[in-house]
C-alpha cells in the first residue's frame, strides 16, 4: 500500500436496519479492501430495533468495524457527531445504511479529497446525477419546497442538494465542523454546510447515483415542523461564527464545473 494513501473513516448511521446493515457494511469493507484503502467503519446505531446488535456481530471477524450507540434514540445528527468524535481517519465521511448511494460512488469523491478540497458532497441535483429510482411525486414536491425555504432562510447559494447522505471531509475539517454542530435530527446536513461556509471551507458537489428505497422514516407533519424549527435556528445557533478568531481567512465557494 502506498505510504501516502490516506486512511478513511466511514460512518454509517443506522436505525431499523437490522436486516441489511451487514450487507451495507460488508460491501464497504470489500470496496475499501479491493482498492487497498486503509479504513475503519463506525456504525452508529441508537435504539432497540436490533440494528446495533446485528452490526456488533461483524466485529469479531472484522476488527476495523466499530459499533456505537445506546438504547435511547437521539437522532441521526447526534449519531454522526458521536462517531466523528472517535474517528481517526485522514478522511472522514458518512453514508446511509440503506445504501441509497452505493459506496462505489466514492470513486468520484476521492480525487477531490486527495487534491485537498475540504468538503465533498454527493448530489442528486446536478445535471449528471443519476436517479435510478425516484422518490414519490409528493416527496419530490416537498423537497423542492424545502429547498426554497432553506435557501431563503439559511442561504447556501450554489449548493443544489444539501440532503444527500453521502458526504466526506478532510479529517481535521470533520472534527472542526462536528464539534460545532448541534442539531440532532435530519437538518444537521444543512447545519454542517452552513458552518463549513462560515468557516471558509471549500465545498464541492459531485453528481452521484441514487435510488429511493421507499422507506421514509419522516412523519410528514410533526417531522417537517421539527425540521423547519431546526432550519430556522441555524443562523441563531451559529451567530458568532463570523467573529471567531480562528476563522479560515479566505472563504472559497464550490466551483460550478
Amino acid at each position: 500500500m502506498p505510504h501516502d494513501t490516506p486512511a478513511i473513516s466511514l460512518v454509517i448511521p443506522a436505525y431499523n436496519e437490522a436486516a441489511r446493515i451487514a450487507t451495507t457494511v460488508l460491501e464497504a469493507v470489500e470496496y475499501f479492501r479491493d482498492r487497498q484503502l486503509s479504513h475503519e467503519i463506525i456504525v452508529s446505531a441508537d435504539g432497540t430495533d436490533g440494528t446495533r446488535e446485528a452490526a456488533q456481530q461483524l466485529t469479531a471477524a472484522h476488527p476495523n468495524i466499530r459499533v456505537i450507540g445506546s438504547p435511547q434514540r437521539r437522532g441521526k445528527g447526534n449519531g454522526i457527531r458521536q462517531a466523528v468524535r472517535i474517528a481517526t481517519g485522514d478522511l472522514i465521511g458518512f453514508s446511509d445504511a440503506d445504501n441509497k448511494t452505493p459506496i462505489t460512488e466514492f470513486d468520484k469523491i476521492e480525487p477531490l479529497l486527495r487534491q485537498g478540497t475540504e468538503v465533498v458532497i454527493g448530489s442528486r441535483g446536478l445535471r449528471e446525477s443519476r436517479i435510478e429510482r425516484a422518490q414519490p411525486l409528493y416527496r419530490r414536491v416537498g423537497s423542492r419546497g424545502f429547498a426554497l425555504v432553506m435557501h431563503t432562510v439559511v442561504g447556501l447559494p450554489g449548493i443544489a442538494d444539501t440532503q444527500c447522505g453521502f458526504k466526506f471531509f478532510q479529517g481535521r475539517v470533520a472534527h472542526d465542523l462536528f464539534r460545532r454542530q448541534q442539531i440532532d435530527g435530519y437538518m444537521f446536513d444543512v447545519e454542517i454546510l452552513f458552518i463549513a461556509r462560515q468557516r471558509g471551507y471549500r465545498i464541492e458537489e459531485v453528481p452521484v447515483r441514487w435510488r429511493d428505497d421507499g422507506d421514509s422514516r419522516l412523519n410528514l407533519v410533526m417531522g417537517n415542523l421539527r425540521n423547519m424549527r431546526d432550519v430556522l435556528s441555524i443562523r441563531w445557533r451559529h451567530r458568532q461564527l463570523g467573529h471567531d478568531s480562528d476563522l479560515v481567512s479566505e472563504p472559497v465557494s464550490r466551483s460550478d464545473s
